[in-house]
């Protein structure tokens, strides 16, 4: 569903994706990780067709750059991290944008539409909100609302950029199991910066290890979270567990030991 052939982002002079190659398949769920300044923004970004890029990026076997700004939208929604929030713009009005692509140049939004950003809303526990302003929510309860609006699209990739970094730990792993069953219901494509290496080893089926710009390790959660990769690429000490129910979990160390008596 995503192809990546050398994908490579400058800043002027600096590159911050260094010809990246990577395949998504259909209904896949891919996850980035890496430390700060990896290139995981700057690589979502150019699939969302949001920065220059050098390489090629096809969705559908489609090359992104011949895709119409509508046509680009009913394939493809991004949560960023940072999204615009019009503050006096209402959660019902702000989640009913997401279903601009299917909506004509002089058309209006339908019963179906509507129906759609009500399911939405009641999923993610934004229903009672729906006439409120977005000024008066809390951080958490604007990431959901971000996340709402994206699936409205209902587009079939879906491109996150550390979608639960504002939700307290219960919320987050709500959110992500939303994101999943959708995916799983409606056959989505999921591409991921996920600062959480327990969750993105829970929830992606493949992990990129990105680092500096380049992709340093590539597959199965098993493969790329391992001791040594995260230590030589985060710079810091990590053990890596396994709960009761084989499940990863990424703990990281103090570098000293504890004073407490």
């Amino acid at each position: 569903m995503i192809d990546l052939d050398d994908v490579a982002v400058r800043y002027g002079p600096d590159m911050a994706v260094l010809g990246v190659t990577e395949h998504v398949g259909a209904g896949e769920w891919v996850g980035l990780i890496g430390p700060n300044g990896a290139g995981k923004t700057s690589l979502l970004r150019a699939v969302a067709r949001l920065v220059p890029h050098d390489g090629a990026v096809r969705i559908d076997g489609v090359s992104s750059g011949a895709l119409g700004p509508k046509r680009l939208a009913r394939l493809v929604a991004y949560v960023p991290q940072q999204p615009e929030l019009p503050p006096d713009m209402t959660v019902g009005s702000y989640v009913l944008l997401g279903r601009t692509p299917h909506i004509g140049y002089f058309g209006f939004e339908t019963a179906e539409d509507r129906g759609v950003c009500a399911e939405l809303l009641e999923c993610l526990d934004l229903a009672p909100m729906v006439a409120r302003p977005l000024a008066t929510l809390s951080g958490g309860e604007l990431q959901r609302l971000v996340l709402a609006r994206a699936l409205a699209q209902e587009a079939p990739v879906l491109l996150l950029d550390e979608p639960t970094s504002a939700l307290d730990l219960g919320r987050r792993v709500d959110a992500l199991e939303l994101v999943d069953t959708l995916r799983r219901d409606r056959k989505l494509t999921v591409l991921s910066a996920m600062h959480d290496l327990t969750l993105a080893g829970q929830f992606a089926d493949r992990l990129v290890l990105l680092s500096k710009g380049r992709t340093v390790a590539s597959g199965t959660p098993d493969e790329v979270l391992t001791e040594v990769n995260l230590a030589h690429h985060f710079g810091s000490n990590v053990r890596v567990l396994r709960s009761e129910d084989g499940e990863l979990i990424v703990v990281p160390q103090r570098t000293r030991t504890s004073s407490r008596a």
